[in-house]
């Protein structure tokens, strides 16, 4: 069974963007963005990938790469419509239509879609790149959470995991801090437990 990651920036106040999308105000020192293009290099963007020098490098961590509408409009205002050329790209959308043979666009369940690609035999894992609320319908398929936390207060913005109130527990695996204030933490799915009665 594959992994199902998502691999997500969050301010210090939980959201992933503001009210219209910005996602430039979130800082980062040298050794965070040495950091991102080393161990998750396969979750940056082809363009980013030839700026860092590792766009021959080989996959190590995903294959497959799902993401929203959302997610994927900054790429198509810039007229990309293949953004992670490297990877087995999905977006989920009910609207768009097919744009470029490399993007499989997902019009039905996103829930079925994650199902069958974990089902599929790849010591690969799959990047959940977001938006919020498609991480909130398959939040019970994400096994891993990766969040890089920011030093920034939002304010408001795009909630990470959609609208709807629904707590899932996850463990805490790892942190690692960097110069200038940047944190990772890692969290893994817990099986649910019993309600405990009141």
């Amino acid at each position: 069974m594959r992994t199902l990651t998502y691999y997500i920036s969050l301010s210090i106040d939980g959201f992933i963007a503001g009210p219209d999308d910005e996602v430039d105000f979130y800082p980062g020192s040298d050794d965070y963005r040495a950091w991102m293009a080393g161990d998750y290099g396969d979750a940056v963007p082809t363009h980013g990938r030839e700026q860092l020098g590792i766009a021959d490098a080989p996959l190590t961590r995903f294959d497959t790469i799902i993401m929203g509408r959302r997610t994927y409009d900054p790429a198509l205002q810039l007229g990309v419509t293949s953004p992670y050329a490297h990877l087995r790209q999905y977006v989920v959308s009910r609207s768009l239509e097919q744009l470029d043979p490399a993007v499989t666009m997902v019009t039905g369940a996103p829930l079925d879609t994650v199902r069958a690609l974990k089902a599929e035999d790849s010591p690969l894992g799959i990047y959940l790149a977001g938006g919020g609320r498609l991480a909130g319908q398959l939040i019970d398929e994400i096994d891993e959470l990766v969040i890089k936390r920011y030093p920034v207060v939002a304010g408001a913005g795009l909630s990470a995991f959609g609208p709807e109130f629904s707590p899932r527990r996850f463990a805490l695996d790892a942190v690692r801090t960097f110069d200038g204030g940047n944190v990772v933490e890692w969290y893994s799915r817990m099986p649910e437990s019993p309600t405990s009665a009141r």
